[in-house]
């Protein structure tokens, strides 16, 4: 029986290149055309590409070690652990990518560091250089983590609040005093940011949008004038003048019986919507401003209301759902609405009142006070105990034989061993931190006290995180000495001019590579060029899914790779009019085509990927990029080489215009070999 599901040769083939339409909308979607950005600014974007220092600027460092105490066998590590301290302290930088890596040259150990987009090296030299700390903190107790200022810092404290109500005395004086320019005055010495770089404007504020204490006393003063106290504002003193009013809306006072029904949001009823309905329109057909209070106490669901008998008080339409807001806007005042439907029930509204909604721009002057948090840290969990990375021989990674988990075993010199001993004496059952660089890195219980001077942590670790935990651990305890042997700062003009001279090179090139192809191939040509699109999609869309750093040199690697693209199908397209002049068909000259060119493309681009791997081995980071991106276009190459653009001549021997050997660029022939040949 014929499979009907199973499609026919051609259909199978227009199925796939309908697949490689799909692949080439969403790679040409994810690369998008943002990275062609003339400031450089591309990592200010979400999934944008990663840019080079050669090209976005900043600060290029490199570091020599010196390793003369630790053994030859620990050195490899012990810069590992260099590397890694250093990138955790550029993260906290707030470098989103910093490129840190380590560089053999003989028996010397290089710390190179590249900071895109760092301006202020200095500070990036000083934490980088700084010696890595590691403590060891056990939990501290309510009255300890609550602290006081001492008699100095509270001296301290109320000077400088006693000299801010100073100074906002000495402002109101000169604010109001007669031809006071408060726009020059509050851009001079007001402390708010927004009212300084406003000249004092903090803009409408109404009884909505501001507390109600600022709102009363905007709303007592007179266009134009100042207040003559001082007000006091939370973090300090402000001096307010009133500029201008307005009132662009109305709010209402009104009453309201609410009938709800089971399912009405936050109503506990068990009557029906239709029961509650035929309820709220008899209650309707009773009101009159008379009673509608009484009728609220004694019939309303609403919680409260025999008490306030539903007395809404004032109101905007902003606080009030939509239906309820709108009718009562509509509604004269003094009059009984029509029975009204909510997500809460069945209303019905008096409305008692309306008036105006005054609003108001003002503008301050303010300077700041402190507070005790000012002074003190913020309340730690964990106290110091005096144990630290000084105290520590060493951290080894381990594995336990009967669990085959995974541990971090530890060992203290004698100081330390009497220390750690009492910590975990009057802590069994508790936690004691580890922080490296004040971050906590693990936080183990101690089962049992400790007094030899040794201890294991444990945890659900993996072999990889807990030989990444030892390494941390002893990089806190022998920080390897690290000299500044050389600094380098790029600016990204000349980034931003290298890059667009790149990019305009490559699109050049491009362009010239697809009126080869079709000026001397023709048809096969431009099907090259498609699959040449596909394919720069494709490798975009890996560049940021990676992330590929991309330098000068990463770019030249991909343009390079555009080119051994076009190679790859020369062969395919020149083993094909071979086939073609010996009389063959066009689906048996495509056929044999490709396979005889396959060898010599799979030849030559292994030993270009050869040539890749050692590249990205054995050089620096720059030659690093290069050869990476050449090899992700090496691949990509071969993919697009050997499936789009067999696929697109396979499906183009199908149709009628095959048929003319002028847009094949071979001769036409008397006999045809068939297919099967």
């Amino acid at each position: 029986m014929k499979n009907i599901f199973k499609p026919s040769p051609r259909g199978a083939l227009r199925w796939k290149l309908f697949g490689i339409c799909i692949l080439f909308v969403l790679t040409f979607g994810y690369a998008g055309l943002e990275w062609y950005k003339k400031d450089v600014s591309l990592g200010k974007f979400p999934n944008a590409f990663r840019l080079g220092l050669d090209l976005k600027g900043g600060t290029h460092l490199v570091y020599e070690t010196d390793l003369r105490r630790v053994a030859q066998g620990d050195r490899s590590s012990s810069v590992e652990g260099v590397r890694d301290v250093i990138e955790r302290r550029v993260n906290a930088f707030g470098v989103a990518e910093p490129i840190v890596q380590t560089v053999k040259a003989g028996d010397s150990y290089r710390v190179i560091v590249e900071l895109a987009g760092v301006s202020d090296v200095n500070q990036a030299i000083k934490m980088i250089g700084d010696t890595p700390l590691l403590e060891f903190k056990e939990q501290a107790t309510q009255a300890e983590q609550k602290k006081e200022l001492t008699p100095e810092q509270k001296k301290e404290l109320a000077d400088y609040n006693a000299n801010a109500r100073k100074k906002i005395d000495d402002i109101l004086k000169r604010a109001r005093a007669p031809q006071a320019d408060f726009g020059k005055l509050a851009k001079d010495v007001s402390e708010d940011p927004q009212s300084k770089d406003n000249e004092g404007d903090i803009g409408w504020i109404s009884t909505t949008n501001n507390p109600s204490s600022l709102f009363d006393i905007v709303s007592k003063l007179s266009v134009g004038e100042v207040h003559k106290e001082v007000l006091t504002v939370p973090g300090g003193y402000a001096v307010v003048k009133l500029l201008e009013t307005r009132s662009t809306e109305k709010e209402y006072a009104a009453h309201h019986i609410l009938i709800c029904y089971e399912g009405a949001s936050r109503c506990d009823s068990k009557l029906s919507k239709d029961d509650a309905k035929k309820k709220i329109e008899d209650l309707k057909k009773k009101a009159t401003p008379q009673n509608v209070v009484q009728l609220a106490k004694e019939n309303s669901t609403e919680p409260g209301a025999k008490d306030s008998g539903g007395d809404l008080g004032w109101f905007s339409k902003t606080v009030m759902v939509k239906p309820f807001a709108d009718a009562v806007e509509k509604l004269p005042k003094g009059a009984i609405s029509d029975v009204v439907e909510t997500e809460f029930g069945y209303h019905v509204i008096y409305k008692k009142d309306e008036r105006p909604l005054p609003e108001y721009k003002s503008a301050w002057i303010a300077t700041k006070t402190r507070t005790d948090a000012d002074y003190l840290p913020p309340p730690s969990e964990f106290k110091d105990t005096g144990l630290t990375g000084t105290q520590l021989k060493r951290a080894s990674a381990d594995i336990d034989l009967q669990t085959n988990s995974p541990f971090v075993s530890l060992e203290f010199n004698d100081e330390g061993k009497k220390l750690f001993g009492e910590i975990t004496s009057r802590n069994v059952g508790k936690p004691v931190a580890i922080l490296l660089d004040g971050q906590a890195i693990s936080r183990p219980t101690v089962n049992e006290p400790i007094t030899d001077g040794k201890a294991i942590i444990q945890g659900n670790f993996t072999l990889k995180e807990t030989k990444l935990l030892a390494q941390r651990l002893n990089t806190g305890a022998l920080p390897v000495p690290i000299t500044l042997v050389s600094q380098q700062t790029i600016g990204p003009t000349l980034g931003a001019e290298s890059l667009e001279k790149s990019l305009k090179a490559g699109l050049l090139g491009f362009l010239l590579v697809a009126l080869f192809m079709i000026g001397f191939y023709r048809l096969p040509g431009v099907l090259a060029v498609f699959a040449l699109i596909v394919y720069t999609s494709i490798v975009l869309a890996l560049f940021k899914i990676w992330p590929v750093t991309l330098s000068l040199a990463g770019i030249a690697g991909f343009i390079l790779s555009i080119g051994m693209a076009v190679d790859a199908n020369v062969l395919i397209f020149e083993r094909t009019k071979e086939e073609l002049r010996l009389k063959k068909s066009l689906d048996a000259s495509i056929r044999d085509g490709f396979r005889r060119a396959w060898t010599s493309i799979r030849d030559s681009n292994a030993a270009s990927l050869i040539t890749c791997a050692i590249l990205f081995w054995f050089s620096a980071s720059l030659i690093k990029g290069f050869a990476l991106t050449l090899a992700i276009g090496i691949l990509v190459s071969m993919f697009s080489a050997i499936f789009i653009t067999r696929l697109l001549l396979k499906l183009v021997a199908g149709w009628r215009v095959s048929k003319n050997t002028w847009l094949f660029c071979a001769k036409k022939t008397e006999e045809q070999v068939p297919p099967n040949t």
